[in-house]
Parts: C-alpha cells; structure tokens; sequence
C-alpha cells in the first residue's frame, strides 16, 4: 500500500465535511450530520487544549463504539492530539501498564470504564478522568461547544502536520503481549483514500461498525473511508451475532468491516427464511474462511471481501481480478511480498493444487509472510525499539504471519508464526487444519494449536464450538475427519477440546494463548485418540491426565 505524506491528512478530510449536512453518525439512540459531528468533534479538541500539559499529547480512550469515542477521534485530530486505543478486555495491572507505557495525559471512559481503572496506577490523578456519563463531563464540552477555540481547530486544520502522530492502537495479543502501532495523520489518510476506491465506498453507503474502535480494522477499513468520501457511520457498542440482521435493517447498512471469527458467530445464528432481504452490499475483513464466505453471500446475498494487512502497515495484499478461490490477492505493483522460511530467509516454493483446490504440499509452500522492499507504512511501536528491530531485520519487515503463494504469485493466508507445529519432525501450520475442521457443519469455530507430547516435539489439539443445538458425535466426527482427503498426514487433532466459546479477544480474534497453556488439563471436556495411529475418539478422564502427566515428566522432566 503505497501511503505519503502528501496525502490529506485525517484534520483537513473533517474541516471538509464542517458545513456537510449529509448524515455522518448513527446511534440506536441519536444521529448528528457531518456539520454537527465535526462541531461536537472541535468541542473536545478544543477542551483537550485545554487540558494537556507539556509533553505528548496523548488521549486514551477506553469506550465502547459510542459517539463519544468518534467524537473524540475527530477532536484529537483537529487538536493535533493523539488518541491511545485502549482495550477494555484488559484488567489490572495489564490495564495499568498500558495506559503508563503510552504516556497518557487524559483517559476519557465511561462508569464501566471508570471501574475496570479503579484503584490502578495509571500515573495520573483521578481529576485527569473524564467521565462522559457525568453532568461534568456534560458541562465541560458544552463549555466549549461553538467557542472561538473549536472553531479556529476547524478553521486551521490545513495547519496539523502529516506526520503528527494521531493513533496508538494496540496490537491484538492473541500470540503475546500487545505493543503499540503507530499511526500518523497522512498514514490514515492515505489509507482513507486507497480503501474507499479499492472496495466501493460511495456518499450513499452506510458503513455498519460492529468491531471494536481501538482496533485497526475498524479504524482504517471503515471509519476513515467513510469519512473520506463523507458516508454515514452506523455504531453499535459491542459486537452481537444475535443483533446483526437487525441493526443493518433498522440502519440501512450497506457496508461492515469484520475480522476474526465474527462471520462464523453470525452464521451459527438460527436462519431466517428473509435473511436476504436485506440493503448489504459489501462486507470487508479478514480471517473468515472460503466456506464460511460463501455461506454468508448465499444466506445473506451480500458478498465478502477478504484482504490482508497489519495495524503496523508493513504488509498489505487486496483481490485483483482473477483471484482464485480462497486467496488474498496480491501486492501492490512494486511490493516484493514473498512466503520465505523463517530460519533460512529462503523464499518457499509455490504451493501446488489438485483439482479441488487443496493445496498438495502444505508442509514445504508455508512460510513467514514477509516484504522484501523494506518497512512498508510501518512507522513503529511506540517505545519498544527492540520490537521496531525484530520487524524490520535485515531490511526486511517481518510479518509474524504464515502464508503461501501459488505459482502465479496469488497470497494465501496460513495462520500466525506461533501457529508452527512440530509433529514427529515434521513442521506444519495450524491454518489449513482449521479450514479443514471449519468444513463439519457442526463446527462453528475451530482453532488448533500445538501441545506438548509426551516424548519430544507437539501433538495437534482442536478446540471447537459447535452451532448452537449440535451435539458431539466422536464416532461420525472422526469418520469424517479421516474421509478428507486433503488432511495431512500429522494433522488429524489428538485432541478435542469441546468449548461453548472459545476464548477471544475484544476485536473478535480466537487467542489461543490460554488454550495452550491449559492444553488438555482444562475445565472443558476433552476427547482423544490415545493410540498413534488414528482410531475413534474417546472422553479423556482424570487417569488419563494422571498417566499423560506421569509419562511426560519421566520422558521430558
């Protein structure tokens, strides 16, 4: 994605849209037009002017997808501020951490937020909380609501620099610890004006955000393009499966961004027999499989579109025409995007298919997606050095995720690099298994990672959870499992983890973090195969935790 600082910055697309009487902001309980909402947006600029001392001016933010968060993200960036994304599913001294690592003079929340920070060093005094549920709080924007103040941010807008740091938005933590991305001004416009022409953003759409604010799929997939072209943003505060349909009815919805497994949670939804009756377009993510793509366009006649790239904007891939089936497309003209070995930096050979699109030779065409041509936009963490330096090695940015290409240079996503698995010597990624499981119509999530075995190196554990009203049949399901005949040779899961949710972070991504940490000592029920070679599923009991326990501190210590 080619991003420069020429670009119009996110300040000057607002003061664009100042005297816009188009419908910029929908809520279940208010709606402002692009002339209100850029106003309301220049009020809180102009308070957090105010406020700030001395050194960064660094916001958090930590709401739900209310209009006080888009409010404030139009006020940060008229103000020249920047808004720290904070993630709500985060506790404790987590919670603290992050807010103290970003250098945080403000946090604007609400009384649930207010709650989750009570009693924590923030490295601030509570009277730098902002509580917007407060008579205030209230008070204080509309002390500046129309001020002198607001309107020369408004007027001035021309004046914020494209390289003014506007975001930190926290990386997801599903394979560690979360670090902050920076984003810039002229980045996010950039991607503002690139997204909204690659995937049909008009004046006329309605773009649905049920993803998580502090996320970069919401921000740059949805609310920037929107603002861009000056299309109407819908809110919903919290990701619901069950409310999906719904909310696109009541407003008109043409476009959602989603990413993780929100597609799979909307398609173990019970079916109505009107579910296409509906003013989808377009949806926009990442991570949803092939099959769950195409169930979605056939029950809800709208189309996916699936792309690749990072909060980090060191890698990014978009559908070209004559993308095959399954793949994420392909780089920007000039990008060297390559699927390369991790240990060697040897470049992967291209995957082969057979007839049915299965990919042949998984084990040696898998690799670490990485950019050849250097860091990309990737501008950095914030205050982590060492994690910039682990990025961008050797010239090249890293992207932690796996992938591989077919022989015409079409990218297909593989997983994460801590997805590698290593059955009897033999490495493998954890990805294509969780396409393979996705397909049992009984499975509504699957995510498979390595547990240690008894001896030396990993054996494959699954966790699933099922469509609602499913009932777990070990003897069909590995009859099944074993009838694929794309499944490799180490794949088929030891172990079955059966969860009625699968644990995951607040963008919607399954981390697997806990899963592997509790492995098959968990609280959920667990089958498995005790033999090595295949054979039904059986309940794994307390003894067989004991034995498996016992042998692997005799073989492993």
């Amino acid at each position: 994605m080619s991003e420069t600082a020429a670009t119009r910055t996110i300040a000057e697309h607002l003061a664009a849209r100042a005297e816009d009487d188009h419908p910029g902001l929908l809520t279940h309980e208010s709606s402002w037009t692009w002339r209100q909402a850029v106003a309301g947006g220049a009020a809180r600029g102009a308070l957090a002017r105010s406020l700030l001392r001395p050194g960064p001016p660094h916001v958090g933010v930590l709401l739900p997808n209310v209009a006080e968060y888009v409010l404030w993200l139009y006020g940060a960036a008229l103000a020249g501020a920047t808004v720290v994304g904070i993630n709500p599913t985060r506790r404790g001294e987590a919670l603290a951490a992050d807010i103290r690592a970003t250098d945080c003079q403000l946090i604007v929340t609400d009384d649930d937020g207010a709650s989750l920070l009570d009693g924590l060093d923030l490295g601030l005094g509570p009277e730098r909380v902002l509580h917007v549920d407060s008579d205030d709080y209230r008070a204080l924007v509309a002390g500046h609501q129309g001020s002198t103040v607001a309107g020369d941010l408004i007027a001035d807008a021309a004046g914020i620099p494209s390289d003014q740091l506007y975001l930190l938005l926290f990386t997801s933590g599903t394979t560690g610890q979360p670090k902050a991305v920076r984003c810039t001004q002229g980045r996010l416009g950039a991607i503002a004006s690139l997204t909204k022409q690659s995937y049909g953003y008009r004046r006329e759409s309605v773009c649905y955000c049920p993803m998580p604010l502090f996320h970069g799929n919401a921000l740059m997939a949805l609310w920037a393009p929107a603002l861009s072209q000056g299309a109407t943003m819908a809110l919903r505060p919290r990701f619901s499966a069950s409310a999906f349909l719904d909310d696109v009815r009541r407003f008109g919805a043409t476009n959602f961004s989603y990413v993780g497994k929100a597609i799979a949670y909307i398609l173990a939804t019970p079916e109505r027999p009107d579910d296409n009756d509906n003013p989808l377009v377009l949806g926009f993510g990442t991570e949803a499989s092939v099959h769950d793509r195409e169930r979605f366009q056939r029950r809800f006649d709208c189309p996916l579109v699936e792309g690749y790239g990072q909060s980090e904007g060191g890698a990014a891939c978009t559908p070209v025409p004559g993308t095959p089936r399954g793949s994420l497309g392909k780089p920007a003209p000039g990008v060297d995007l390559a699927v390369v070995d991790p240990e060697t930096a040897e470049e992967c050979p291209p995957a082969r298919f057979d007839e049915a699109g299965r990919v042949l030779n998984a084990a040696e065409a898998t690799g670490e997606i990485v950019n050849r041509s250097g860091r990309g936009g990737f501008e950095g963490y914030y205050g982590a050095p060492e994690a910039d330096d682990e990025r961008t090695r050797s010239g090249w940015y890293w992207t932690g995720d796996l992938g591989y290409r077919d022989a015409d240079g079409f990218l297909y996503f593989a997983g994460r690099r801590g997805d590698w698995l290593r059955v009897d010597s033999e490495n493998f990624a954890a990805g294509p298994i969780e396409t393979l499981l996705s397909r049992h119509p009984d499975v509504a999530v699957a995510a498979v990672y390595g547990v240690p075995d008894t001896r030396s190196g990993d054996q494959v554990m699954a966790a699933l959870e099922l469509v609602p009203g499913a009932a777990f049949d070990p003897a069909g399901f590995a009859e099944w499992l074993d009838a694929q005949p794309d499944i490799g040779t180490k794949w088929a899961p030891r172990y079955l983890r059966l969860s009625p949710s699968l644990p995951q972070v607040a963008n919607g991504k399954v981390t697997k973090v806990t899963l592997r940490a509790e492995g098959w000592d968990c609280d959920d029920p667990v089958w498995w195969r005790p033999g090595r070679g295949g054979g039904p599923y059986r309940p794994m009991t307390d003894a067989d935790r004991r034995a498996l326990a016992e042998e692997m501190a005799t073989h492993r210590g």
